[in-house]
């Protein structure tokens, strides 16, 4: 319970996330069940509260697409489902394009990007960060029309390998 305690001041931890450190740590795995009612019964381990926190801090701190915050609280080992209400419901009110567009500003400071995004390189680029970050391809095929030199460009970017543009940060 003390490893537990002092691991849940440092950050918050989903319960899969803490009955994976508490395992690797427990001298006896039954403890491991004890400990984790516990931090439950007291309001110090809660996925919904987590998940509900999460989604809002990464759509307003770091504007990320629905797709990414979804990812990434199914890697925090959060319920697919509850993850998948949390994340509709944050998002439920949000114009995509919008977001889009903010992550552009944001990622490009300073640069005009009708400029910038000419050049085919850059425009691949953002399109791979823009996948990255969670963004539908609809939407950011949309937004990026809108600065493409060459929008059939475009086309060859929508049917690249998911792989490939998801490797950009």
């Amino acid at each position: 319970m003390d490893y537990a305690a002092r691991l849940l001041s440092g950050r918050a931890y989903t319960i899969g996330e803490m009955r994976e450190k508490l395992r690797r740590r427990a001298a006896r795995p039954d403890d491991v069940n004890t400990v984790l009612v516990n931090l439950r019964r007291i309001g110090y381990l809660d996925d919904a509260r987590f998940a509900d926190q999460f989604a809002a801090g990464r759509l307003e701190n770091k504007g990320h697409g629905r797709t990414r915050v979804l990812r990434d609280l199914r890697q925090r080992r959060v319920a697919p489902k509850l993850a998948e209400d949390i994340v509709a419901r944050t998002y439920k009110d949000q114009d995509e394009v919008a977001l889009i567009e903010a992550f552009l500003s944001r990622r490009f400071r300073g640069r005009d990007l009708a400029t910038l995004l000419k050049d085919q390189k850059h425009l691949a680029s953002a399109w791979r960060r823009l996948r990255y970050a969670g963004f539908s391809s609809g939407n950011s095929l949309r937004v990026l029309k809108r600065y493409a030199a060459d929008e059939s460009r475009l086309d060859s970017l929508e049917n690249e390998p998911e792989g490939e543009a998801g490797g950009a940060s």
